[in-house]
């Protein structure tokens, strides 16, 4: 498997820490509010990264932690006469809730920045032991960024530049204008630990730093998240890890592109900013999750009410298929062929070919249509349940990988069935009148019935 480093700017074969198994992480969100859909991206793309390599055969140690203490925390807080952590836990809960929802799967260990506490101490320790940190005597500690001459490296932006770009608050106490904050002193109301430079909190990107070394060891394969967390978080992440151990801390990072709202970023003076819970009200989840896989995790991508349409007719059509084949293997009595295992070999061999390369689901997307088109052909004649069976598997297989078509088929209840049963016997006696007034009384009930090629269906409309 071939994955774009964002670090070298290049596809690179991938080899792992430890042969057949693949440690990563994931950058978890800030929860001092709902996620917005463009937080949906990466949860959907580094899901199925997880899904294909365990596909393969990987065992995935996966970590995505919850950053529970931060500025943006403290500041909602205030805003809402709330304590921090009474509003991380309903964050925190409810941001458990749309992942869920996504059909995001569970990491191996998701841990909290307030938990672990303990361990960003000792890596700030060891980081102002070796001389790369240093403490100005007002409770801050800083990372010296210029006492690492890889600073930089992963963005690929020179330290000069920045610096000269920078600016330094006030109240700050730097070498530097890029050094950044491990520790912050307390201020009077906020949540606070002990630490060797006096009471305070962590800074944002020593909490990852500490989380994924403790989970995943002191050097990982897959380092993720969105390209707005390349520079400065992932950067300051890189310098502050690999300066602690002296070991390269990621041989892979991976960025998603930016999701943009039509066509332009997404952001609350434009009107155009939308949390996942809003987009879940006038879509189904599954319908959020295909639009995702459509394009290439690093290709900007647009969502609009048309490319969302778009995606819901093109589900549609994959669960219309689905539903076929589920029809004829209880109900097909046609003699078994040879028309499908080719077929669904092929699927197989495209799919892994496009996620093999650089996870390109759009392609590995195509390659689905391409079989549902192939298997529509083969079943317009009469084939076995056998074949029916076969197809299917194969077409679960796959989107099992990229969590779709997940969702059980109708559940019909007997009255409505009965009715349809009913009418597909007024249809047999050619009594039309009959057929159309039991057809309206069960779409009064909330179905709908539909004539196709393999017969009589009845489906919800809700």
């Amino acid at each position: 498997m071939k994955i774009y480093n964002s670090q070298t700017r290049q596809k690179e074969e991938m080899t792992t820490v430890v042969p057949g198994e693949v440690r990563m992480y994931v950058c978890g969100p800030t929860v001092y509010n709902y996620l917005h859909v463009g937080n949906g991206r990466p949860l959907v793309v580094f899901d199925v990264l997880r899904r294909y390599l365990e596909y393969r055969g990987y065992r995935v140690n996966m970590v995505s932690n919850i950053t529970d203490i931060d500025d943006k925390l403290i500041n909602r807080a205030a805003q809402e006469h709330t304590t921090v952590q009474a509003l991380a836990d309903f964050y925190s809960a409810e941001y458990l809730k749309d992942a869920a929802t996504l059909g995001v799967l569970p990491p191996t260990h998701q841990p909290k920045a307030t938990e672990h506490v303990g361990e960003i101490i000792g890596l700030i320790n060891k980081l102002v032991k070796k001389g790369v940190a240093y403490a100005p005597g007002n409770g801050d500690v800083y990372f010296d960024t210029e006492a690492f001459p890889a600073y930089g490296q992963l963005s690929g932006q020179n330290l000069e530049d920045l610096e000269a770009g920078a600016r330094i608050a006030v109240d700050e106490i730097k070498k530097n204008p890029m050094d950044f904050a491990l520790w912050k002193a307390a201020k009077p109301g906020e949540p606070a630990w002990k630490s060797p430079w006096g009471e305070g909190r962590p800074g944002w990107h020593i909490e990852c730093s500490a989380m994924s070394m403790k989970y995943l060891g002191e050097s990982m394969d897959i380092h993720g998240g969105g390209q707005d967390l390349l520079f400065p978080h992932h950067e300051n992440e890189k310098a502050q890890s690999e300066a602690a151990t002296g070991k390269p801390f990621v041989r892979y990072w991976m960025h998603n592109a930016y999701l943009n709202i039509n066509n332009e970023k997404m952001s609350k003076s434009l009107g155009n900013f939308f949390t996942l819970r809003e987009i879940f009200e006038k879509y189904d989840s599954e319908v959020l999750r295909f639009f995702f896989i459509s394009a290439h995790y690093r290709s900007p991508l647009n969502f609009s009410a048309e490319q969302m349409q778009q995606a819901e007719v093109a589900l549609g059509r994959l669960y219309t298929f689905k539903e076929n084949l589920q029809y004829l293997m209880a109900n097909a009595e046609g003699a078994d062929g040879a028309g499908v295992d080719e077929p669904a070999q092929a699927l197989r061999t495209r799919f892994v070919e496009a996620m093999d390369d650089d996870l390109n689901t759009a392609d590995a997307v195509g390659a689905i249509f391409e079989y549902v088109k192939a298997m529509n052909l083969y079943f317009e004649q009469p084939r076995s349940r056998a074949d029916a069976r076969r197809a299917l598997e194969a077409l679960m297989e796959i989107c099992s990988v990229f969590g779709i078509l997940q969702k059980a088929s109708d559940v019909v209840p007997a009255e409505v069935q009965a009715l349809a049963d009913q009418r597909a016997q007024a249809r047999k006696d050619k009594n039309w009148a009959e057929s159309d007034r039991l057809r309206d009384e069960i779409k009064e009930m909330g179905y709908l019935v539909e004539d196709t090629r393999e017969g009589q269906k009845v489906r919800s409309l809700l």
